[in-house]
């Protein structure tokens, strides 16, 4: 089988990876379950790559992304309840009904849509009518539905990263008035629940503190949302400082002949503040 730009050279790839007696092993052992680590982290691979700026990479870490969509289409399609050919009319007819001003009858310009505010509100619109569809659909199909809703937070999954589920409820929270004003406000509460640490700390109770750690993690995003900054895109940056900083002493040292784990936290201070003012 050679190689195609054609997405439908994939799929048949796919399909032979897991037909029975001639595919892969590996693959046929797969489910939808034992293959979510392998999604999640192809999309962190995806903006790893977005990150560094590295444009081969990253068109090959979308191919690896890509391929673990055909995956969960070729699952489903052998137990007869989609098929890829399904996902993307799915998609595509989303994002046609999304944006109207783009491809609908609405008699305005992208940048007054924009400009007007029009856009949360019909976006939001939409997503409601989707949804009431969705129900219906599933109903029609004789499928329960999806989850009984008792709270408004049930929509946000606790499968996405921990940073990424405390935006959400908070975004959640704010839209029936559960929130703070001002960000002078949040950071009162950060400093509250770093209080709350320290109290916690002549307990030395790990579970106490891990609950506190918790507070002030939370409290931290809820800053982060109301500057309008993503806080996992900060985490990202810093830890990318981290390591270029910390990357600064190690060659250093090892310059001078040292080794890291030989010298005092004093002369590996001495470098981090050299690394600030350089790198």
């Amino acid at each position: 089988m050679e190689p195609s730009r054609n997405i439908s050279r994939l799929l048949e790839i796919m399909t032979a990876l897991r037909t029975p007696k001639t595919g892969c092993p590996w693959d046929l052992e797969q489910d939808f379950k034992s293959i979510i680590p392998y999604t999640i982290e192809e999309a962190y691979e995806v903006a790893d790559a977005i990150e560094r700026n590295d444009m081969e990479d990253l068109r090959l870490e979308l191919g690896d992304l890509l391929l673990q969509s055909v995956y969960h289409a070729q699952m489903a399609s052998e137990s007869g309840d989609f098929d890829f050919g399904d996902v993307v009319e799915g998609i595509t007819t989303k994002m046609i009904r999304r944006h109207p001003h783009v491809f609908g009858t609405e008699d305005v310009s992208a940048e007054q849509y924009s400009a007007a505010g029009m856009a949360k509100g019909t976006w939001e619109k939409i997503k409601a009518e989707e949804k009431s569809e969705q129900i219906e659909a599933r109903k029609a199909k004789g499928l329960p539905p999806k989850s009984i809703k008792t709270s408004i937070l049930d929509d946000v999954p606790n499968t996405l990263p921990s940073l990424a589920v405390g935006v959400k409820l908070q975004q959640k929270a704010s839209k029936v008035g559960f929130d703070w004003n001002d960000p002078k406000a949040v950071i009162s509460k950060i400093r509250e629940e770093l209080d709350e640490v320290e109290a916690e700390l002549k307990a030395n109770d790990k579970e106490k503190l891990t609950d506190e750690i918790g507070d002030v993690l939370f409290a931290m995003v809820n800053l982060a949302r109301h500057l309008e900054i993503d806080p996992d895109t900060a985490l990202r940056s810093t830890n990318q400082k981290f390591r270029k900083r910390f990357s600064y002493i190690e060659k250093n040292l090892t310059k001078s002949g040292e080794k890291i784990e030989d010298v005092d936290l004093d002369t590996m201070e001495d470098l981090w503040k050299r690394a600030k003012k350089e790198l």
